[in-house]
């Protein structure tokens, strides 16, 4: 019988799993582990200066703002659900996870990326209405409906993380408990299971698909409009104007909805460049969306640069 095994299941009942990670470069541990904890020290700062920002400065007390902070704070907290392990196992001689440790990194991973989901999706409406209704946008996005829009990003992605998480419980793990991940997700899970996995694959494909689906459509829905409104545009100005305010939430839709797609709209079959691109989503896209919306931003930059100037002055 394989030594892991048996160092690691009793009664043929998996207690701890090895996370694999990067585990066939050792040599590579202390040069990554310094790269991402700089990459998680930029991410903490750039998400907090938002946040900061949007809060103290009261020309950004918009509905736009608002949904910006908020996905400042669940981008930092979706870094934080899986970097901190990664830095941990660079570093440490134990790489394991208990299967407790494991479904819970795997809820509050599907919770944060289904929230940044429906809140991007939500932030295509918001632009949506300020595009195609600037008269009756602020009375359509007022902060009642703000509260309530936010609401539903959140109850939304608790059911689906929920869902993943029970059918994942459903699961029955005897060995082998080596995950070739850097942190535990439905995929690389579910193929070490022992038991059955077709109808849970269902589940796992359909309920990614379901909230997928749906902010597909109504991004689809909301950019079909906005860029129909954009070509009815005689200004050049107000041209611009709509295209700048644009430009910055496609390149983040873009640059997180790619990679999810790739890896949850399929079935539990593992791929050499899943990994690669469960980086990129996990820990690039929360490092990237700061710089996106500030450097594109001139309103973000002028508060930034007025908050810092005030502090300075004092």
């Amino acid at each position: 019988m394989d030594k892991t095994k048996n160092m690691n299941s009793t009664n043929g009942v998996v207690e701890e799993f090895t996370l694999l990670g990067l585990a066939s470069f050792p040599k590579l541990s202390i040069v990554l582990f310094i790269l991402l904890f700089v990459i998680y020290i930029l991410i903490l700062t750039g998400n907090l200066l938002i946040m900061v920002t949007v809060h103290l400065e009261p020309r950004l007390h918009s509905a736009m703002y608002y949904f910006l902070s908020k996905l400042s704070f669940v981008d930092l907290c979706y870094a934080t659900v899986t970097i901190p392990k990664m830095l941990k196992d660079f570093i440490s001689k134990s790489d394991t996870i208990s299967p407790s440790g494991c479904i819970t990194q795997l809820f509050f991973l599907h919770f944060f990326a289904g929230t940044e989901s429906i809140l991007l999706t939500v932030m295509a409406y918001d632009r949506y209405v300020a595009i195609c209704n600037p008269l009756r946008y602020v009375n359509i996005m007022s902060k009642t409906v703000c509260y309530w829009l936010e609401s539903l990003c959140w109850t939304a992605s608790f059911l689906h993380s929920i869902i993943q998480v029970v059918m994942v419980c459903q699961l029955t793990f005897c060995g082998p408990n080596k995950i070739d991940h850097f942190f535990c997700d439905i995929h690389p899970l579910s193929v070490l299971a022992c038991s059955d996995i077709f109808i849970i694959e269902i589940v796992f494909v359909a309920n990614s698909g379901m909230i997928s689906l749906i902010c597909f459509v109504v991004l689809l829905a909301s950019y079909i409009g906005i860029i129909t409104t954009i070509l009815n545009t005689s200004s050049l100005e107000g041209l611009g104007k709509a295209f700048s305010t644009c430009a910055s939430h496609l390149i983040v839709v873009t640059l997180f909805f790619g990679p999810c797609v790739f890896i949850y709209l399929r079935p539990p079959v593992s791929y050499a460049a899943d990994k690669m691109v469960s980086i990129f989503y996990t820990v690039l896209t929360p490092l990237l969306n700061p710089v996106i919306y500030t450097l594109r931003n001139q309103e973000v930059k002028n508060a930034i640069k007025s908050l810092i100037g005030k502090k300075l002055n004092k």
